[in-house]
């Protein structure tokens, strides 16, 4: 009987999947096991596993549809559709060319990181110490008596040093943290919202110096741009985050400057040459230390520069007058100078040096750098020997001023294709007739009203201001 029954086990139906079988479960929502809807033709029904096993031999056979050749004209039938590649580019963006009839308004803004270490101001040559009493101190900085003179609030609490927690570069945050700062701004009339772009001028991924793109500026009539680079809020954005901010009308003369002025000491040149001429006389003995001290209350602009300068050099008389070919060794020049003439000539853009020192060491540097225009002071020889005066127009504030516009209108350009460099007050009247001014790691009060303030190590970080690359630097100063 066994084997009678195999037979009929052989030939039993299969088991199938039934609709009285199916549920709203898990099998219902899978395309195979679907039963198929009966108000729709055959042809658009679904047909699962099970379907197709028990209608195999009732349905209709559908036939290929047959190919057609392509005659470039999309099929009525068929229209072609637009399938969203998950790509979107707009042929619109905010540092393109503005619309015919209109001016674009962006506003440059470089973000320079400052290396900690060394604070800025002990990289002054000169380093004056007072003793404990009040007479050994400066008019200007003795205490007062008179209460109306003591301050009505508390010094404002010294910012929080973010840079420490986020990273020592200019880092995401940073960027975003400026970004929400000049969102706060006022934007101009018919404005929905500002447009931003940024790139790393010389890391991508650690990056110390970077070139934001802000368009449009903040309105001009809430606030001018004189105004924008002075706000507290810049100043502390720059305390938080150990940055420099230089901003910038983006004009073609930002990225093409013509002429560019140097001061000399503490700029071209680490020191000041007049305290290195008086470190040479030995009697008597506390010389360098009122030369020195007479320099720094000019720079500081405490003093006026022509009666302090005539002051020092009368302080020098009896010196011989071979100790400023002694000096041309002794000149520690600044960082990345030879690097920055070699590129600024290469580019075809004028240089010159105004110094409020020598002559003969100024245009002995300017020979050596490649300095196109050399203008210091002359002073009197007499027997070899310096006589302690001056001869001629001192080259002071005025002076400097001055000559930048004489020079500039020598050459033909224009004052605001011209940059002036330099650090002491001396230096304020020339950048402030410039188009540009750039206080280079200045005293106080020259970085508050200059346009525009650096504080590092190499002055090669100039031409980050003109809107080169580190790449592209490195292949001009080549």
């Amino acid at each position: 009987m066994a084997d009678q029954a195999s037979p009929a086990k052989q030939n039993a139906a299969r088991p199938q999947l039934t609709s009285s079988m199916r549920s709203s479960s898990y099998l219902s929502d899978h395309q195979q096991y679907r039963p198929p809807r009966q108000d729709q033709p055959w042809q658009d029904q679904f047909h699962g596993i099970d379907t197709v096993v028990e209608d195999s031999g009732n349905s209709p056979r559908l036939h290929a549809k047959p190919i057609l050749p392509f005659n470039g004209v999309p099929s009525d039938e068929n229209p072609p559709t637009v399938v969203d590649s998950g790509l979107s580019h707009s042929y619109s963006h905010p540092n393109c060319a503005p619309r015919a009839g209109q001016k674009s308004d962006r506003l440059i803004a470089t973000l320079f990181y400052k290396p900690r270490g060394e604070d800025q101001a002990s990289r002054s040559p000169v380093k004056t110490t007072f003793a404990d009493s009040n007479e050994s101190l400066p008019a200007n900085l003795a205490p007062t008596t008179d209460p109306k003179e003591y301050p009505l609030e508390p010094p404002t609490q010294e910012s929080e040093h973010l840079d420490h927690i986020y990273g020592s570069y200019i880092s995401p945050l940073c960027i975003t943290s400026f970004l929400h700062l000049m969102s706060s701004f006022p934007l101009p009339r018919d404005v929905d919202e500002p447009h931003s772009s940024h790139r790393c001028l010389d890391n991508q991924e650690q990056p110390r110096i970077v070139e934001l793109t802000l368009s449009p500026a903040p309105a001009p009539e809430y606030l001018s741009l004189d105004d924008l680079r002075k706000h507290e809020m810049i100043y502390r954005f720059e305390q938080e985050w150990n940055v420099d901010v230089i901003l910038q009308r983006d004009t073609v003369w930002r990225r093409h400057p013509r002429l560019i002025v140097f001061d000399m000491d503490s700029t071209l040149i680490t020191q000041e040459v007049i305290d290195l001429l008086a470190d040479h006389i030995k009697d008597p003995p506390d010389l360098p230390a009122r030369v020195a001290e007479i320099t720094h209350r000019a720079m500081m602009g405490e003093l006026e520069f022509e009666a302090s300068f005539r002051e020092r050099v009368a302080l020098l008389k009896g010196l011989p007058a071979t100790l400023f070919e002694d000096l041309r060794p002794v000149l520690d020049v600044t960082k990345g100078v030879p690097e920055l003439i070699r590129a600024l000539k290469r580019l075809g853009i004028k240089t010159a040096v105004l110094s409020g020192g020598f002559q003969p060491l100024t245009g002995w540097l300017a020979g050596q750098l490649g300095i196109d225009y050399a203008y210091a002071n002359q002073v009197v020889i007499e027997n070899e020997k310096l006589t302690g005066e001056v001869q001629g127009i001192i080259v002071g504030k005025e002076r400097k001023r001055d000559l930048l516009v004489e020079i500039a209108s020598k050459e033909g350009i224009e004052l605001s294709q011209v940059v002036a460099v330099g650090d002491g007050a001396n230096d304020l009247l020339m950048m402030d007739k410039a188009g540009l001014g750039v206080a280079w790691n200045a005293k106080p009060r020259v970085q508050m009203e200059a346009n525009a303030r650096l504080n590092g190590e190499s002055l090669l970080d100039l031409l980050h201001l003109f809107g080169f690359s580190g790449e592209e630097i490195q292949a001009l100063a080549a």
